[in-house]
C-alpha cells in the first residue's frame, strides 16, 4: 500500500519551506482555518508500504526413508556443514529386507525369461524324404512286372497314391504354417511379457537401493544444521513469531524456517538410538550466506514495482536501523489471503543495514519480520502541491484555486504521490493560489482570504 501522510501539518512557515511553495495569505496559528499558498515546485518520491519477511538463500530438509533408529548422529544443532558431508545413519532392517527381496524376485525373473521355451514344428522333411523313397521303390516295382496290362494297372495305382500323398502334403503344409504362426505370437508374448516382469523387478531393486543408500544421511546443500526439522534452540519462539506476522505471509515464514505453516509444530530433536518412522523430517540445512526479503504487494500498487526499484526496509528485530534493498525480481502469479485480498510476491535484494546513529546494524536472521518501503517513481523539480490540497470529487482529483479571493473547483491529473506532496501533471500552473489546508471546509464561490 502507498505510505499515509505521517505527523501534522507543519506551521504556516515552516511548511512553506518544507514544501518548497511560497505561502502567502496565512490566516492565523489554528491550523483548523482554511490556508491558501502559491504552488511551487519539488521533488516528489512515491512509495509503496509493504510486509515482507526476510529469507534464506535456500533451505533443504531430508526425512527418514524407512522406519528404524538413529544408529549414529555425526552434528550437532547449529552446526556448519559441507553439501554432501554424512549428518547421520540410520539403521532399518525393514529396508534391508525389501532391498533382499527385491534382487530374489529379479533373479527368478531372469531367470524365467532364460529357460523359458516355446515348441517348434520338426519332422516334416524327414517325413517326405521316407515318402520319396518308399514310391521310388514302389515305381521300380511296377515297371519289373512282365505282364504289361498288369504293369499298367500298378503303375496307375501308384500315381493315384501320389496324388493322395501330395495333396495330403499340401494340406498338412497349411496346417503347419498356420501352427508356426500361433506359435510365434505366443514366443513374443511370452518374450514381452519376461521383459515386463525385468522392467517391474529391476525398478524394484533400484528403489530398494537408493532406500538403503538414503539410510546414510548426507547435507543436501551447504549451511548450518537443524536436527528434527526445525531449529532446535529457538522452536519455542517460532510458532509465535509466525502468529504475529500478517496472514498472507506466514506460509512463506513457515516455509523460510523449515516448517509448513505458522500453526505447524516443529519435529522433536533427533538422538542416538531414538526411532525414526518413514518420512520423519531428520534434519534442515539452512543457507544463510545470502539474505533476501519477499514481500507482498498490493494489487493495487504491484504495476508500479519493476525489477531495479530500490527500497529500505526496517526490522521489526532492529527498530532503530534501515537495510538497502533492491527488488530482483515479481511473481507473475497473485497469493490469496483468508480475507479476500490479492497481493504479489516481490523479492528483493537485502544489503547491509545502518542505525540510526550510523553504526552497522546486526545481521537479520531468515523468517523476522519486515516492512519495506519501496520506492517507485521520483519526480524532480515538478509542479507540486501539500498532499491535503487534493480530494476526489466523485471520479476525479480536485483542488480549491483561488483568483480574485474567490474559490473554484479545479480538476486535476496526478502523477508521483508523496507521503506530503503529490506531483500535478495536468490542471495547474506554477505560482497559481490554492488552498492548503481546510479544504473541507471551502464551498464553492467561497471568499477566500
Amino acid at each position: 500500500m502507498r505510505s499515509p501522510a505521517r505527523g501534522a501539518a507543519a506551521p504556516c512557515a515552516a511548511t512553506g519551506l518544507a514544501l518548497a511553495l511560497l505561502l502567502t495569505g496565512c490566516t492565523g496559528d489554528d491550523s483548523s482555518e482554511v490556508r491558501v499558498a502559491a504552488v511551487g515546485r519539488a521533488t516528489v518520491t512515491e512509495v509503496v508500504e509493504a510486509p515482507a519477511v526476510v529469507a534464506a538463500r535456500a533451505t533443504a530438509s531430508v526425512s527418514s526413508p524407512a522406519h528404524g533408529v538413529v544408529a549414529e548422529l555425526r552434528v550437532r544443532d547449529g552446526a556448519q556443514v559441507r553439501r554432501g558431508q554424512v549428518l547421520l545413519r540410520v539403521e532399518s532392517p525393514s529396508a534391508r529386507r525389501a532391498l533382499r527381496q527385491a534382487l530374489r524376485a529379479d533373479a527368478q525373473a531372469a531367470s524365467a525369461g532364460a529357460g523359458g521355451t516355446v515348441p517348434t514344428l520338426s519332422g516334416a522333411s524327414a517325413a517326405d524324404a521316407t515318402a520319396q523313397r518308399a514310391f521310388d521303390r514302389a515305381r521300380a516295382a511296377a515297371q519289373r512286372i512282365p505282364d504289361p496290362q498288369a504293369r499298367a494297372q500298378a503303375l496307375a495305382a501308384l500315381r493315384a497314391s501320389r496324388t493322395q500323398y501330395d495333396a495330403a502334403r499340401a494340406q498338412a503344409d497349411r496346417a503347419a504354417a498356420q501352427l508356426a504362426a500361433g506359435i510365434g505370437s505366443l514366443s513374443d508374448a511370452v518374450a514381452a511379457l519376461s521383459a515386463a516382469q525385468r522392467v517391474q523387478t529391476r525398478a524394484a531393486v533400484e528403489a530398494a537401493r537408493r532406500t538403503v543408500a538414503a539410510l546414510t544421511v548426507r547435507a543436501p546443500i551447504a549451511g548450518t544444521v537443524s536436527l528434527g526439522g526445525g531449529d532446535g534452540d529457538s522452536s519455542s519462539g517460532t510458532d509465535d513469531l509466525l502468529s504475529q506476522l500478517p496472514e498472507s505471509l506466514q506460509s512463506q515464514a513457515g516455509a523460510a524456517l523449515g516448517g509448513s505453516s505458522g500453526g505447524s509444530t516443529l519435529t522433536s530433536t533427533v538422538a542416538e538410538g531414538a526411532p525414526v518412522s518413514s518420512g520423519q523430517a531428520l534434519v534442515t540445512v539452512t543457507d544463510a550466506s545470502t539474505l533476501s526479503l519477499t514481500a507482498q504487494v498490493d494489487e493495487t500498487d504491484v504495476l508500479l514495482v519493476d525489477p531495479g526499484v530500490v527500497a529500505t526496509a526496517e526490522l521489526d528485530a532492529v527498530p532503530d536501523a534501515t537495510y538497502d534493498s533492491t527488488v530482483t525480481a515479481i511473481d507473475p502469479t497473485p497469493t490469496t489471503s483468508t480475507r479476500g485480498g490479492v497481493s504479489y510476491v516481490v523479492r528483493l535484494s537485502l544489503g547491509r543495514g545502518a542505525t540510526a546513529s550510523g553504526e552497522t546494524a546486526p545481521v537479520p536472521r531468515p523468517g523476522m519480520s519486515a516492512v519495506v518501503d519501496l520506492r517507485v517513481r521520483t519526480a524532480r523539480d515538478v509542479v507540486a502541491v501539500p498532499a491535503p490540497a487534493v480530494f476526489r470529487d466523485g471520479q476525479r482529483d480536485v483542488v480549491w484555486a483561488v483568483a480574485n479571493g474567490t474559490a473554484r473547483q479545479r480538476p486535476v491529473r496526478l502523477g508521483a504521490q508523496g507521503e506530503s506532496r503529490i506531483e500535478v501533471l495536468e490542471g495547474l500552473e506554477e505560482g497559481e493560489r490554492i488552498v492548503v489546508r481546510g479544504a473541507d471546509r471551502v464551498r464553492e464561490g467561497q471568499q477566500v482570504p
